[in-house]
């Protein structure tokens, strides 16, 4: 009798510990395939708002950078060129950014927060090429004012990203949200509060 009641204890013992180590294992298992799961680094920075100084951009030049894989562009443009986009409203599409995919601060003439800074996610929205910076009037054709021209398929855009009429481009170009951190520093990927409840 004292035999058996020694080798129940010894069993419940090792049943304990067995018990013990395979819920040890198994959660050491858990642990990494759980964390497999989670986002890279690499994809989460992919993601993440970009900063940009834009301190050194000279009016009417174009600056690119890259956001989420896409090129974006910052143009500052001159007062030559905020005058030329109230000459080519009527030949344009949606003039006043009244489409849906327009943040609500893009919802102007120019397309911006502030009229000198204009942003843009530089993919036509025909078939998402990157059209061409052709910033100065007369540098595509005698009637151009400045702008961006797709030569992939002939689609045209005003120095606001408005789309011309009779273009393959069904669309304006995209305006990334932003904002601005300083008059010299500007974040892609964020809005202000106010503006990502209105987009």
């Amino acid at each position: 009798m004292a035999e058996k009641a020694v080798d129940q204890e010894r069993r419940r013992f090792l049943t304990g510990l067995t018990t013990g180590v395979g819920a040890a294992g198994a959660a050491v298992a858990v642990v990494p395939f759980v964390s497999s799961m989670a986002p890279s680094a690499k994809a989460r920075a992919a993601g993440a708002p970009v900063q940009i100084d834009i301190a050194d951009l000279e009016p009417g030049k174009l600056l690119k950078v890259e956001w989420r894989g896409k090129p974006v562009w910052v143009i500052k443009r001159t007062t030559e060129m905020l005058q030329s986009l109230g000459k080519v409203t009527s030949e344009l599409v949606d003039p006043d950014s009244q489409r849906e995919q327009q943040p609500a601060y893009a919802k102007n003439e120019t397309r911006s927060i502030t009229p000198e800074v204009l942003v843009l996610i530089g993919l036509c929205t025909h078939l998402g090429c990157s059209p061409l910076g052709k910033l100065k009037p007369g540098e595509l054709d005698a009637e151009w004012q400045g702008g961006f021209f797709c030569p992939c398929h002939g689609s045209k855009f005003d120095l606001a990203g408005r789309v011309y009429k009779g273009v393959p481009a069904p669309s304006n170009l995209e305006v990334p949200p932003h904002r601005f951190l300083s008059d010299s520093t500007l974040e892609i990927g964020v809005d202000t509060a106010e503006d990502q409840l209105a987009w």
